[in-house]
């Protein structure tokens, strides 16, 4: 059994005497595993390093088999944004969010695509917009789970217009007026989301939101079923973004 792929490397991890097993995200394979002979070695360690996308062979007797990879880099994501600890950790959530919640052996193209747009935002763009499409990708990974959240009228009243909360047990969006009542139960709908066009000037308190929101939905709907809480570095960027926000939660709400 042979195949070839391009494959983002989501985690590689020591195997015998010098290699590796490693995990890729691959565009036609999905989440694929295979034995790197000396991935553990100095030569071969940063090209799989997590977030890097390389061009892999498969190989194995039957398919069934870990098999193994030969790889070779195309692109080091990780190494482009090593100084920044908060891109540095984007590309590490994703990573190890990818690597728990999506099945082996099963392709999402769609997911591919996504992940390389959110990487090309990583190393590419600025404070302002990776942490958006970041946020964006994780609102995606939930379609992609089947679990997308509805955030284009009102659960209550069906309008459009004056939507600041998110409904943490629906997922739907719910406007200030009807959720009201329930404020401080509900989750902060950042502006950058909403389907009004209010995208504009977005803020570290938006990003803080967008993250506190995608993360309660892939915690409940993605890792709790697993007994699993949201990854280390998932966490740390939460933290990350959290801690650069000079707003409140009163202050998402009052854009």
């Amino acid at each position: 059994m042979e195949w070839r792929d391009a494959g983002y490397v989501l985690a590689a991890r020591p195997h015998g005497e010098g290699g590796a097993v490693v995990q890729l995200l691959t565009r036609a394979h999905g989440r694929h595993a295979g034995l790197v002979h000396g991935g553990a070695s100095r030569s071969k360690r940063a090209t799989v390093e997590p977030g890097n996308l390389v061009q892999a062979v498969w190989r194995a007797r039957l398919i069934e088999h870990l098999g193994r990879f030969t790889i070779e880099p195309s692109r080091h994501y990780a190494a482009q944004i090593m100084d920044d600890p908060a891109r540095l950790a984007a590309l590490s959530a994703a990573c190890a969010v990818i690597q728990a919640v999506i099945p082996e052996r099963e392709p999402h193209p769609g997911l591919f695509e996504a992940t390389g747009a959110l990487f090309d935002a990583l190393s590419d763009g600025d404070a302002g917009i990776w942490p958006a499409v970041y946020i964006q990708w994780e609102m995606g990974l939930l379609r992609e789970l089947g679990f997308g959240l509805d955030l284009r009228t009102c659960a209550a009243t069906g309008v459009t217009t004056e939507l600041v909360y998110v409904s943490p047990r629906t997922g739907r969006a719910v406007s200030r007026e009807a959720g009201a009542p329930y404020a401080e139960r509900m989750l902060v709908l950042p502006r950058f989301l909403k389907p009004d066009g209010r995208g504009d000037g977005a803020h570290a308190g938006d990003f803080a939101a967008g993250l506190c929101l995608t993360g309660h939905f892939l915690a409940r709907h993605a890792f709790d079923p697993l007994g699993r809480p949201l990854p280390p570095a998932r966490t740390r960027l939460e933290a990350l973004l959290g801690r650069d926000s000079g707003t409140t939660e009163k202050d998402a709400l009052d854009c």
